[in-house]
C-alpha cells in the first residue's frame, strides 16, 4: 500500500510500505531496494508497480545509489546503470520524481513550488551528522527555492525510543545536531535521527514539515534493517505536478 498527499501548490508526496509486490521472504513484498540481494527482476516489476499506484511513468522515477555521505546532485533524467553515489538529489524538471529508500533512515522530500524545486534526501545517523539535509535544501536555494516555501515531509524511521546507541555515540551525534539526542524506553542511550532533522530544518528556515507517526522497528508493515538485517527497503517518493497537471486542478 502506498501512502500519498498531494498538496494545492502541486507538491506531490508519497511513501510506501512492504505489502503489494511480489519479492519473496525475507524481501516480502514491496522491496524496492536494488542492492539487497533480492531479486532484480522482482524488484523492476516492485518498482513498477509503485510508480503505477502514483501515476508515475517508472522510467521518470531518480534512484540514487546511497553511501550514507553528504553528497547532493542536481538532475534533470535518471541516471542510466546504477546511478551515482549520492544521498540527496534536486531537480527543477516538472513531472520527474526523485525516490529515497530506507529501512529505519529517515526519508526527506521537500518540494518548493513556486520556485519549481523538489528535493529528496537519505537521512540515516552518519548523513544525519554529515548535513545531508542542510546540503539538500542548500542545493534547493541554489536553483531559487526560498527555504520559507519549502514543504518537507519525512516517512517512516526508527524512532528515538528505539534507535539505542552507545553512550560515546549519542554524545557525538548530540553534538552536532543536539536536537538527536533521546533516551530509549528503558531509559538507555539513543539517537532520534528525525528529530534531529527536524531540528535542522528549523535552523535552515524550512516551517512547513510534517512527520510520519511510524516506527519501522515497531511496524511490522515496513522493512526495518536495524530488527531484521536482511530485509527490503520502502521508498519515499517526491515531485511537482507538470504545469498542465496542476492547472487541471486550480
Amino acid at each position: 500500500m502506498i501512502r500519498q498527499q498531494d498538496t494545492a501548490s502541486g507538491a506531490h508526496f508519497a511513501f510506501t510500505d512492504r505489502w503489494g509486490g511480489v519479492s519473496a521472504a525475507p524481501y516480502g513484498t514491496l522491496n524496492l531496494g536494488g542492492a539487497v540481494g533480492d531479486d532484480p527482476a522482482a524488484v523492476r516489476e516492485n518498482r513498477r508497480r509503485a510508480a503505477a499506484g502514483l501515476g508515475l511513468d517508472p522510467a521518470r522515477v531518480v534512484w540514487m545509489r546511497q553511501v550514507h555521505g553528504r553528497t547532493v546532485a542536481v538532475v534533470d533524467r535518471p541516471w542510466t546503470g546504477e546511478g551515482e553515489p549520492v544521498d540527496g538529489v534536486v531537480t527543477t524538471r516538472r513531472g520527474l520524481a526523485l525516490a529515497v529508500l530506507t529501512a529505519d533512515c529517515v526519508p526527506v522530500l521537500l518540494a518548493e513550488p513556486v520556485a519549481g524545486v523538489a528535493g529528496a534526501a537519505h537521512a540515516g545517523r552518519p548523513g544525519l551528522v554529515a548535513g545531508i539535509v542542510p546540503a539538500t535544501v542548500r542545493a534547493m536555494t541554489e536553483l531559487g527555492a526560498d527555504p520559507a516555501r519549502i514543504v518537507a515531509r519525512t516517512g517512516p524511521a526508527v524512532c528515538g525510543r528505539c534507535y539505542e546507541v552507545p553512550e560515546e555515540m549519542r554524545a557525538a551525534v548530540a553534538g552536532v545536531v543536539p536536537g538527536a539526542y533521546a533516551t530509549t524506553r528503558r531509559g538507555t542511550p539513543a539517537v532520534d535521527v528525525a528529530a534531529g532533522v527536524h531540528a535542522q530544518l528549523a535552523e535552515l528556515g524550512v516551517t512547513t514539515v510534517e512527520q510520519s507517526p511510524v516506527c519501522t522497528l515497531e511496524s511490522g508493515d515496513h522493512f526495518s534493517y536495524r530488527r531484521d538485517r536482511t530485509t527490503g527497503r520502502l521508498a519515499g517518493y517526491v515531485w511537482l505536478a507538470e504545469v498542465s497537471e496542476r492547472s487541471h486542478h486550480e
